[in-house]
C-alpha cells in the first residue's frame, strides 16, 4: 500500500466549461477552495471570453493553472468515446494547449501542467496509442508542462517513459471499480454528491492511500491531487467539505505543479 505519508494534497476541479447558454459550474467560488484548474481549451466546452475570465480569476487567486484538452466534441460535452485519427487528434491536443498558453499569458499567468478531458482521459487510461498521441502534442508545445493522469493509468507510465513529469490523481466524487478505474457514468451511482461522504472518502485516500471501490474492496490509490468536477451537483459543498476535514486533520493542501498558494 502506498501512502501519502507528507500529508499534503493538491486539490483540482476542471473549469472554464461555462457559456451564457450553458452555466455548469461556480468557477469562482470553486477558485476559492482549489490548488489547481484544469481549465477548458474549448474543444468540449467553454468560449474564449469565458477561459479568459476563468485564467484571469485564477491567475489572481494564485490557483495553478492547467489546459484540460478533449475530443473536438461540444455537443457531446466531450465524454463520448470518439475514433480520431492520430494526426488530427494530436493537432487537436497542440491546438488546445497552444490557445490556453495565449490566453493565459495575456492576463499574465502561467500554464504549468495538462490534463486531459472526459471521454480522452478515460480513452488514454487503457489506451497506449492515443496516450502516446497526447504526450506526443504535450512534449511538441513544452516539455515542461507535468502531465496530470489518472493512477495506475497507462498514460501516466506512457508521459514518464517520454520524460515528462508526471502527477497521479484520485476523484473524490467518482466510484472507483476493484481494478482502481472509474465506473462508467452510465452505470448509477456513478458520481457522488453527499459532502460528508466525500469528505471522509478524501481525508481516508490522504492518510491510507486507498479508496473504498463499489463492491467494498479497498484499492490502493498513489495520488498527489484529487479532483472535484465543477459540473457535478453540489460539487461547491463537496470541495468546501473536504477542504475543511483535510485541514482541521493537519493536512496541507498545496498545487503539485507551478508556484501557487
Amino acid at each position: 500500500m502506498s501512502v501519502n505519508s507528507e500529508l499534503r494534497i493538491d486539490l483540482n476541479s476542471d473549469l472554464g466549461e461555462n457559456v451564457p447558454d450553458r452555466v455548469v459550474s461556480d468557477d469562482a467560488a470553486m477558485l476559492g477552495l482549489v490548488t489547481s484548474a484544469n481549465v477548458s481549451c474549448g474543444f468540449h466546452a467553454g468560449n474564449p471570453e469565458g477561459i479568459r475570465a476563468t485564467v484571469d480569476a485564477a491567475t489572481k487567486e494564485g490557483v495553478v493553472i492547467g489546459a484540460h484538452p478533449g475530443y473536438d466534441d461540444y455537443e457531446g460535452f466531450g465524454r463520448r468515446a470518439l475514433d480520431v485519427p492520430a494526426a488530427t487528434l494530436q493537432a487537436q491536443v497542440e491546438y488546445q494547449i497552444g490557445a490556453l498558453i495565449g490566453l493565459t499569458t495575456a492576463v499574465g499567468g502561467t500554464v504549468s501542467y495538462v490534463k486531459p478531458h472526459g471521454g480522452l482521459y478515460n480513452a488514454i487510461v487503457h489506451d497506449e496509442a492515443q496516450a502516446k498521441v497526447v504526450v506526443d502534442a504535450i512534449t511538441a508545445i513544452d516539455d515542461s508542462l507535468v502531465f496530470l493522469g489518472l493512477a495506475g493509468s497507462v498514460a501516466n507510465r506512457v508521459a514518464a517513459e517520454a520524460g515528462l513529469t508526471v502527477a497521479a490523481e484520485a476523484f473524490a466524487d467518482r466510484s472507483y471499480n476493484p481494478d482502481g478505474s472509474l465506473v462508467s457514468r452510465s452505470e448509477p451511482n456513478a458520481v457522488l454528491h453527499d459532502p460528508e461522504a466525500v469528505a471522509a472518502r478524501v481525508l481516508r485516500l490522504v492518510q491510507t492511500g486507498q479508496v473504498e471501490a463499489v463492491d467494498g474492496t479497498l484499492v490502493d490509490v498513489d495520488a498527489q491531487s484529487i479532483c472535484f468536477h465543477g459540473d457535478s451537483q453540489g460539487s461547491i459543498d463537496m470541495a468546501r467539505a473536504a477542504r475543511d476535514l483535510l485541514e482541521s486533520e493537519g493536512v496541507t493542501i498545496a498545487a503539485f505543479a507551478g508556484a501557487g498558494r
